[in-house]
Order: C-alpha cells, then structure tokens, then sequence
C-alpha cells in the first residue's frame, strides 16, 4: 500500500496530464511483476479477475465484494498506485457510493465507473452493448464524487457510447459531475484527431486502454498529448494464458518438463521475487525474541 504522500503526488500528476504507465493485473503476483518491472501504477482489469478467479467472461457474473478482495490483495501486495476497475459500481448511485467507500478504504488511488447498464459486457469482446441515459449515469458520477473521503481519490468515468458526437457529450456531463479523468473507448474514434478533439472538449486527461484498436496505432508522443493514464489491461493476463496454455499441453503430451516451448522462472529467482528471504529472516528474528523472553536463552 503506497504512502498518503505519494497517493497525492499521483493524483497531482494525474489531473496535470503527465502520463503514466499502468499494466493490468489480476492478482498479487501480476501486480507484483508489473511493479518489479518498473510499473508508474497498475490498474485491475475486471475482464482479467473474471477470468483468472472464477473462470468467466467480463459480464459482470462477479459480485462488488469478490472483485474487493482481490483488489485487496493487490493493494497490500505493492508501493505502487492501484487503479481499480469497478464496472458499473454495482448498481444506482446508493451502490456507487458503498463501492467508492469500500473500494477507498481497501487503499486505492482511483476508480474507474463506465455508462454501461448492468449486468455490463465488456467491448474488446461484445459487438454490441447497452448504456444507461447519459443524465442517470451523471448522477453516479455525482454520488462517487460525494462519497470519497480523500480528494486524491481519483473518479475516472468511462463512456462506452458508440458514436463521437455522444461520447464528447457524455464526457462533458461526466465532468460537470466531478469526473477527474475521462476514459473514452477508443474504437469510437476513427484516429487520432477524434482523441484529441475529446481531449479538448472535456477539459481533464484521458485515460486510454491499450486494446487493439486505436491506440495500437498511436506514438508515444499522441498518447502524452492526450492521456495521463496509458493501461494496456490484459497484456499480463494473456502472456500468462498463452504461456500455460503451450506448457501445460507440452508436459501433458510429453509426461516431462524437459521441452517445454516456453521458459519458466528457476526456484531461487522465486523465491526472492517472492520474498521467502525476507520471511524467514523475520521468523529467525522474532523467535529467538520469544525464547529469549521466555529465559530458555538465558
């Protein structure tokens, strides 16, 4: 869990524009990668959780709660920035407001709400989808607004709204709501020009998800023009995907790990990723402590 100091410092940085670099995780040990590997933040993909947890697609079978926890795990496993997907908070506005306050005290940096009706579906995988009335979900963003205790909590509204026109005009009531960040889905736009016209139309930062559209296009100098938050949300989860998916087929047709078509990581640079060293000095120290209290030593 980072520090108040350093959860100011990136919300300044976030409503100043300057970007930074987010990979989804799903779990501890994604966020712990990603963080290692020098991550500004990490941000919680849903679509990720539901798979990696529950073995669903992102259609929102989840519950609030079992999306809290793993995401509780992920902040008490790092000293980097947390962005938390949320969905749709998990119903009206009552329910934003419960999953802002949750979701706060677990110890994230921000959240993200998008415009969907729920149950919501995810776009890298739906054609088509459904929006709440652009002044409904207005007011969601209002009670997510209200409810935060931290003013560096960050509200980022997503819209998912399907022509440029509408996005533009979602977004700007998301703003007059209070939305700090704006996160557009991207294969709305037909190029760049699209984003920044939505940049400069809404008057807050971007947030852009790296997912095949758009943004896969884009230089590194469009995205810092437009985006404080540049995520590419399952890269984390399909390296994993496909790294199992290839060894577990190899061990299962060979009844060996000795071909396998992908490297894995040795035992030793494990456990020091993972802290074993740490951990059993700590237990050395604290046990001779308890004998030492105890007079067995004297």
């Amino acid at each position: 869990m980072i520090e108040p100091q350093k959860k100011k410092d990136f919300a300044e940085a976030m409503r100043a524009g300057h970007t930074q670099i987010a990979p989804g995780c799903f779990d501890a040990m994604s966020a712990m990668m990603a963080a290692n590997a020098g991550a500004d933040a990490v941000m919680t993909s849903g679509f990720a959780v539901s798979a990696s947890h529950l073995g669903f697609p992102d259609v929102e079978l989840y519950t609030m709660t079992e999306n809290l926890n793993v995401v509780r795990n992920i902040v008490n496993a790092v000293d980097v920035p947390v962005i938390a997907d949320t969905d749709t908070g998990y119903g009206n506005a009552m329910n934003v407001m419960r999953t802002v306050r949750e979701f706060e005290q677990a110890g994230v940096c921000a959240m993200i709400f998008e415009d969907q009706s729920a149950p919501k579906r995810c776009p890298a995988a739906a054609n088509q989808i459904e929006i709440l009335p652009a002044h409904e979900n207005a007011g969601k963003i209002r009670a997510a607004v209200q409810a935060r205790r931290d003013p560096n909590t960050l509200i980022i509204a997503r819209t998912d709204a399907g022509s440029p026109a509408e996005a533009m005009q979602r977004a700007k009531m998301y703003v007059q709501a209070g939305a700090d960040l704006i996160q557009p889905i991207s294969r709305t736009f037909a190029d760049f020009d699209g984003l920044k016209q939505m940049r400069e139309a809404v008057g807050v930062p971007l947030s852009l998800q790296i997912l095949g559209w758009l943004e896969q296009d884009l230089s590194q100098n469009q995205i810092k023009e437009v985006a404080a938050i540049a995520c590419d949300p399952l890269v984390g989860l399909m390296s994993a995907a496909q790294v199992m998916q290839d060894n577990y087929a190899r061990l299962i047709k060979d009844k060996s790990t000795s071909n396998l078509p992908h490297p894995v990581m040795n035992m030793s640079d494990f456990k020091t990723f993972i802290g074993f060293e740490e951990i059993e000095q700590k237990q050395v120290k604290f046990m001779l402590m308890d004998l030492k209290d105890s007079g067995v030593l004297g």
